[in-house]
């Protein structure tokens, strides 16, 4: 199912086993530098980091001459680690952090400059969000736009892989800093994420308070790889290691990317995730990824909630892109299950079994030219900026629309000859006549057919049916791996120009009632 120019990123060969190193020399995390954001009210931002067995670690927080606060803490004997809980802290800086290791008459000094305290979020998945802003459209006039998002910090994850959970980070590719045309464009699949700073640069935009995004993704990467042993074994996934699937192009290994690339961040205080990933599990344990993404995100919240030592919220809101389109050489519907399987076979979110999600539909966001190949469209801007909408209405509380319009209500009107889909928000319509298809049945065999719109109000789209000689089993929406050429899907929300999502819905399901009818 490759196309030519399906690249998903550089695949390095180590492969690291866990930090059991006799090593104690007194320094903080990897990931605790100069430049970094630190999460802000109500939580504590957590400090760690490694020294001499039974030494005292003092950490002071100052703003020029003054001390903010000071904790006092040991490192413990059996992990030579040590960890302290800061005071909560209203947004801003810079501020100076200095922790002191005194063990006898020997006494070690660590300081970190130019600290901010405000939102911190990790954004993790596969090559679209490894992408980097020299990829994606206007690359030069994005990258000469950090000037005024100096408060917004970056970092990223080396490539690394470990075959039980690490600690800490074994290679940092960019330590924390402040976004420059160079550590922003620093090459193909390199370095920082475009999705992740161009969502991180939306939030500051509206919040005007420091912004701390770090990146951990590799590309070609199939959800297992990121998942722990506990979520994998939740959903039953095949104890297998490594896979040949062409969609797979990076490391397939079960939890070595976990044990590598987001385990060791758990001690951290974090406001939330943003989730770019999908399209390696198409035919690699496809039936299982409505399990097993939904398990993932219950296990990292729970991992962060405990490390952190309950500062990182339990429940923190946690962001997704549903897969955008690919020119693909087959005909299937695999793309199509993935979109629906990430929602948990529910076609929205926040649902039940996802609660504080949000996703950004991108399945209009096709890319025909991309120099990167079909599957990995270019326009990461729009991207972003759904995702923003969401982080904004589940993260933050605020009122506004973040989803494109969803079926609420079906009707079917045999003796015209038309079946209605009333949607929950209004619509703004381009008449397009395969988008939507019925599966039409007759001698116990069925067959998906078009259902062209006959017409349409504010709310309602009416089906034509007439083609359909038996009965009619189930509608579906966009069930197609291209469903539409560049933001020309037929239904979006007027103002919000939010597309509305694909879905299928069972007709033999009883239940009725908004987004009920939306059947596995």
């Amino acid at each position: 199912m490759v196309a030519p120019g399906f690249v998903f990123g550089l695949v390095l060969p180590l492969i690291l086993l866990a930090d059991t190193s006799a090593d104690v020399a007194f320094r903080f995390a990897s990931y605790i530098n100069n430049y970094m954001v630190l999460q802000k009210e109500p939580a504590g931002a957590v400090i760690w980091g490694y020294g001499t067995s039974g030494a005292t670690v003092t950490v002071t927080l100052w703003q020029g001459q003054e001390t903010i606060m000071r904790k006092v803490t040991s490192v413990k004997g059996h992990s030579n680690s040590w960890m302290v809980v800061l005071d909560p802290m209203k947004p801003g800086g810079p501020y100076e952090m200095v922790a002191q290791q005194t063990f006898g008459r020997t006494n070690s000094t660590l300081r970190v400059h130019d600290v901010l305290f405000g939102d911190v979020w990790l954004c993790s998945g596969q090559s679209n969000m490894q992408m980097t802003v020299s990829q994606i459209f206007n690359a030069t006039r994005e990258l000469a736009n950090t000037a005024a998002y100096q408060s917004v910090r970056i970092f990223s994850v080396s490539l690394t892989q470990a075959e039980q959970e690490l600690e800490d980070l074994a290679q940092v590719d960019l330590q924390w800093a402040k976004p420059s045309s160079e550590n922003l464009g620093h090459g193909i699949f390199t370095y920082m994420s475009a999705v992740c700073w161009l969502f991180g640069r939306h939030l500051y935009d509206v919040l005007q308070y420091p912004i701390g995004l770090m990146s951990s993704s590799w590309g070609g990467t199939p959800i297992e790889a990121w998942s722990s042993g506990r979520s994998l074994r939740a959903c039953g996934v095949p104890a297998r290691g490594f896979t040949q699937s062409d969609s797979v192009t990076g490391p397939s290994k079960h939890s070595v990317l976990w044990n590598a690339m987001i385990h060791p961040l758990h001690n951290m205080t974090l406001k939330g995730v943003i989730w770019y990933q999908g399209e390696s599990n198409v035919d690699f344990n496809r039936d299982l990824y409505n399990c097993t993404f939904p398990a993932l995100i219950q296990d990292w919240r729970q991992t962060f909630h405990w490390g952190s030592q309950g500062q990182t919220d339990r429940f923190f809101p946690f962001g997704f892109v549903q897969l955008s389109s690919y020119l693909s050489a087959t005909s299937d519907d695999t793309f199509s299950q993935i979109r629906w399987h990430q929602t948990a076979d529910l076609g929205y979110v926040p649902n039940a079994r996802m609660p504080n999600t949000f996703m950004a539909v991108a399945m209009d966001l096709c890319d025909r030219k991309s120099p990167f190949g079909s599957i990995h469209p270019r326009d990461k801007q729009t991207v972003a900026y759904r995702l923003h909408l969401g982080a904004r209405a589940v993260a933050y509380g605020e009122k506004l629309i973040f989803q494109g319009p969803l079926p609420e209500n079906m009707e079917l009107l045999a003796d015209k000859g038309l079946f209605n889909v009333t949607y929950s928000q209004e619509i703004r319509v381009q008449r397009q006549d395969k988008i939507f298809e019925v599966s039409c049945c007759s001698d116990r065999q069925c067959k998906w057919l078009p259902a062209p719109m006959d017409a349409f109000s504010a709310h309602t789209v009416a089906l034509n049916i007439r083609s359909c000689r038996g009965a009619l089993a189930a509608v579906r929406y966009a069930w197609t791996t291209w469903p539409c050429e560049y933001k020309q899907c037929p239904l979006y929300h007027p103002s919000s120009t939010l597309p509305a999502p694909p879905f299928i819905a069972s007709l033999t399901d009883p239940r009725r009632g908004k987004h009920s009818e939306l059947a596995e």
